[in-house]
């Protein structure tokens, strides 16, 4: 007979079961539930998706120099005016990490949409799903997150801090498992005295860790930094991207997890730089638009 704690290991086996195959049906589909249809925000997962900027595309056809590329420890460099050596681009590092840089200009995008954003679209799934229907399969946050995101004693720049966001997504190498941890920028490792318009208007950081969807005994996962930096330009919101895959944050900062002689796979770094470059062209266009729709509400 079995005990009840070999029970419970089943049950457990087979709720993560069930999940993995809710994910893998709800990537391969569009469609909508009667409750999600009814969101005065479904009718954005039919838009027209725009197309990137051939040129920006083309960046990350190739890895740029690893030696020109920026590390996690001289990440307070972003806070330097003008622009750094690779503002767009990606490699492989010397020790085998991944790196990814992007740079976007976004006129009629404000901070203040980008802190609702990050702290609304995490509440239910089809906020996440309409952001790049494409690949954006799903969302969700625990009771407490969603309690914080919610909470309208908290700046909203600041609702997104400690919260996890458990996404499904591909980034052009198949369906991922992605939980994200968001950070203030003090614990990723910013200097806060440095911290002030226009050098920086606002961020979105933390660290990540994807799993496939399709994770078998020999998948090898790593974690990764991501960070999402705004500033202010006579030209609009300036919008920096950095991820270091293969990185982990530790006493807030950076520390290696490869062994020697691991690297990322370069397939998942450009995979992820191409992701990027589309997911942020789409982001520029719509963001307005649902922005003065919903003025700045959660629960719309």
């Amino acid at each position: 007979m079995a005990t009840s704690e070999t029970l419970r290991e089943l049950a457990v086996q087979q709720t993560y079961t069930e999940y993995l195959a809710h994910t893998k049906v709800k990537a391969s589909l569009l469609e909508l539930t009667e409750e999600e249809r009814a969101r005065p925000f479904a009718k954005y997962l039919f838009d027209e998706i725009p197309q990137p900027d051939p040129k920006a595309m083309a960046v990350m056809d190739q890895p740029c120099d690893p030696d020109k590329a920026l590390l996690p420890e001289d990440m307070n460099r972003l806070l330097d005016p003008g622009y750094l050596e690779v503002e767009a681009g990606w490699c492989i590092l010397r020790n085998g990490a991944g790196f990814i840089a992007n740079k976007s200009v976004y006129p009629d995008v404000t901070a203040d949409m980008i802190d609702w954003w990050f702290a609304w679209h995490p509440l239910e799934d089809l906020r996440y799903r309409i952001w790049y229907p494409p690949q954006h399969a799903g969302i969700m946050v625990s009771p407490e997150n969603r309690k914080r995101l919610l909470d309208e004693s908290i700046p909203m720049s600041q609702r997104n801090w400690g919260v996890t966001h458990h996404v499904t997504e591909n980034c052009n190498c198949g369906m991922d498992n992605v939980d994200i941890h968001f950070k203030s920028p003090e614990d990723f490792g910013f200097d806060m005295a440095r911290w002030k318009r226009p050098a920086v208007a606002t961020v979105a950081c933390g660290q990540g860790w994807a799993v496939s969807v399709n994770k078998t005994d020999d998948s090898v996962t790593a974690p990764a930094m991501m960070c999402h930096i705004f500033r202010e330009t006579p030209q609009g919101l300036e919008h920096r991207t950095r991820f270091w895959m293969g990185y982990r944050l530790v006493g807030k900062r950076p520390e290696l997890t490869l062994p020697p002689g691991v690297r990322v796979p370069a397939e998942s770094v450009q995979g992820l730089a191409r992701h990027n470059v589309s997911e942020f062209t789409r982001y520029a266009q719509f963001l307005p638009r649902i922005y003065k729709e919903l003025g700045g509400k959660m629960l719309a």
